[in-house]
C-alpha cells in the first residue's frame, strides 16, 4: 500500500541525517508481516532480488527498455555512479553509524548502513542519486512489517524530468506487481 510521505519523514530515522537534499518519492507499506526479529529477513529478500523476477511481464519489459536506453546513452556506466559522479552517503556517515549492510547480487545499489531496524542503500546513474530505505516498523495489527522509502536526488533539469515521466510508470505498472511478488516470496520465506 502506498502511503503518505510523512509515514517515513515523521519517524526518527537516521537516514533523516544523511539526506537533507533528496526528497522522498515513494513511501509504501510492504506486504511482510513479521515478529519483531524479522528484519533480516527482509534483507535478505530485497538484497537478493532482480528487476528480471518481477511478477509482471510488464514491469519486465519495462526493467529491459530501461537497462537497454542505460545502455544505448551511457546512463548507468561506472563514471556516473557512487564514488565517482555523486559522493557515497558512506562520506556522510556520523562516527556512531558505521557502514554496513549486505552485497546487492543483482539489482545496482550498494548499502550504506544497517540498524536494528533500518537499511539504507544507495545507487546512482546519470539521471539520479537514489536511496531506497526499508525499515521495520509496528504493524497495524500487532507484530511488525516492512516499510519502504525511496529518496532521490535527481541529476539537473533531465533528472527531474525522468523521475516526472516514469512516475505513472512506478505506480501503475511496478510497484503493484512488485508487492504482490514480495508478498509470495515473504510468505515462501517464513514458511522455510
Amino acid at each position: 500500500m502506498n502511503l503518505p510521505k510523512s509515514a517515513h519523514t515523521d519517524l526518527p530515522w537516521r537516514i533523516h541525517e544523511l539526506t537533507p537534499d533528496f526528497q522522498v518519492y515513494d513511501v509504501w507499506a510492504l506486504p511482510t508481516p513479521g515478529a519483531a526479529d524479522d528484519f533480516q529477513l527482509l534483507i535478505d529478500l530485497f538484497a537478493g532480488g532482480d528487476t528480471a523476477s518481477n511478477p509482471s511481464p510488464i514491469a519486465r519489459l519495462l526493467f529491459s527498455i530501461r537497462w537497454k536506453l542505460g545502455e544505448l546513452f551511457g546512463w548507468d556506466k561506472a563514471s556516473a555512479g557512487v564514488g565517482t559522479r555523486v559522493q557515497s552517503l558512506r562520506d556522510r556517515l556520523p562516527a556512531d553509524l558505521p557502514a554496513s549492510g549486505p552485497e546487492f547480487t543483482q539489482l545496482p545499489f550498494n548499502s550504506v548502513y544497517l540498524t536494528g531496524n533500518e537499511w539504507a542503500a544507495e545507487m546512482a546513474n546519470r539521471t539520479v542519486h537514489a536511496v531506497m530505505h526499508l525499515s521495520w516498523v509496528p504493524g497495524s495489527s500487532g507484530g511488525y512489517r516492512g516499510q519502504m522509502a525511496v529518496l532521490v536526488r535527481p541529476n539537473g533539469w533531465w533528472g527531474r524530468a525522468y523521475m516526472g515521466l516514469i512516475g505513472p510508470f512506478r505506480h501503475l505498472l511496478v510497484y503493484p506487481p512488485l508487492m504482490r511478488g514480495i508478498a509470495a516470496e515473504w510468505r515462501e520465506r517464513l514458511n522455510a
